[in-house]
């Protein structure tokens, strides 16, 4: 990989001297149940992050709250284990005041969506140039098996022993919603898979968000096994592939139609042919392919695309940030801060 791969990392120094995922191992105990599908989450990053040639002291992790904010413990980066919620927030400040360093965001689908849902959108909207990771296992599993805002609606837990009331959130649609410009799912088991979609979303330039299909073997077991299932996964897993027609199944026998009243439809390739197959475009400006791609799958997993949803440009905060300010500085100089908190509405009382 060349540094022209990872436009991203522009200002972002290299490495002096080439890396290996050991580098990136620390000397901490990881600590998540056994079997916890944040251990091949952790493991993929880890082996991935050689390929940027960042250094580690220009790499940093920020988490909020959870089991997988934990995970700056086990990178071998600079990192912050911050506040419920807030990881987005605290990562935009940072990215946008020093843009020689890469920026990751680790989340799960409580600590990004519930109480830190205000932060994780403005985000995604200001267009930062930050990588955003949201681990969903569907379920609050370092609080012990309450619903989450992405639980399934009636799902008994403790906190609702008569089934959930809620309808859950569908993070890809929330995100595209805030209009990111960057939105893909991968899944926690499917290594190559997840390793493409880290390398997509390092190379992108402003917010990148990837929610990450999660297993939490003690309080949501199998939540997602329909889709590593060898019995079920061909049938219910539609891979996204940039500028292919969108096909799926064991012998790609599956493929995806607009039906006249504009919306997508399945259907059988062998009954209706590959010339009205939907090709797949994530750099298409307008969201709403991506959209209804996102809006494909129901609670049961059938036709659950992963993938690369949508790839787009767009100005990026901390660039306009950074122009703003040597303009000013052109113009006016440097600023005094205590004028400024100060204003001219402040007065002295004897």
């Amino acid at each position: 990989m060349s540094e022209s791969d990872f436009p991203s990392l522009r200002l972002v120094p290299k490495a002096r001297e080439p890396q290996k995922a050991k580098d990136f191992k620390t000397d901490q105990e990881v600590r998540w149940c056994p079997g916890c599908g944040d251990y091949a989450i952790l493991a993929a990053v880890q082996s991935f992050m050689p390929e940027l040639g960042i250094a580690r002291e220009n790499t940093v992790f920020v988490s909020g709250i959870g089991c997988s904010s934990r995970f700056p413990y086990y990178m071998n980066t600079y990192g912050m284990h911050s506040i419920h919620g807030r990881a987005p927030a605290i990562a935009t400040g940072l990215a946008s005041s020093r843009q020689d360093l890469s920026v990751w965001v680790v989340t799960g689908d409580g600590d990004g969506l519930s109480i830190g849902g205000n932060h994780l959108i403005h985000a995604l909207r200001r267009n930062v140039n930050l990588k955003i990771l949201l681990f969903n296992n569907r379920i609050y599993g370092l609080t012990k098996g309450q619903y989450s805002p992405t639980s399934e609606l009636g799902k008994i837990t403790k906190s609702t022993p008569f089934g959930s009331l809620d309808a859950p959130f569908n993070p890809l649609s929330l995100a595209l919603g805030a209009d990111a410009t960057f939105v893909a799912r991968s899944i926690d088991s499917d290594r190559k898979h997840l390793t493409s979609v880290l390398r997509a979303a390092a190379a992108h330039r402003g917010s990148a968000f990837v929610e990450i299909y999660q297993n939490c073997n003690i309080f949501n077991d199998e939540a997602f096994e329909p889709l590593k299932d060898p019995a079920t996964r061909d049938d219910f897993t539609i891979r996204l592939e940039d500028g292919a027609p969108i096909r799926w199944g064991a012998n790609a026998e599956h493929g995806l139609y607009r039906s006249p009243g504009n919306g997508l439809v399945a259907g059988e390739v062998a009954e209706q042919g590959e010339a009205g197959l939907l090709v797949h475009d994530p750099h298409n400006d307008d969201p709403s392919h991506a959209f209804e791609l996102s809006r494909l799958a129901d609670i049961s997993l059938a036709r659950t695309p992963i993938g690369v949803f949508r790839a787009v440009d767009r100005p990026v905060y901390d660039d306009m940030m950074s122009d703003q300010l040597d303009k000013a500085r052109a113009t006016q100089g440097e600023g005094d801060l205590a004028t400024l908190l100060a204003g001219s509405d402040t007065w002295t009382i004897d």
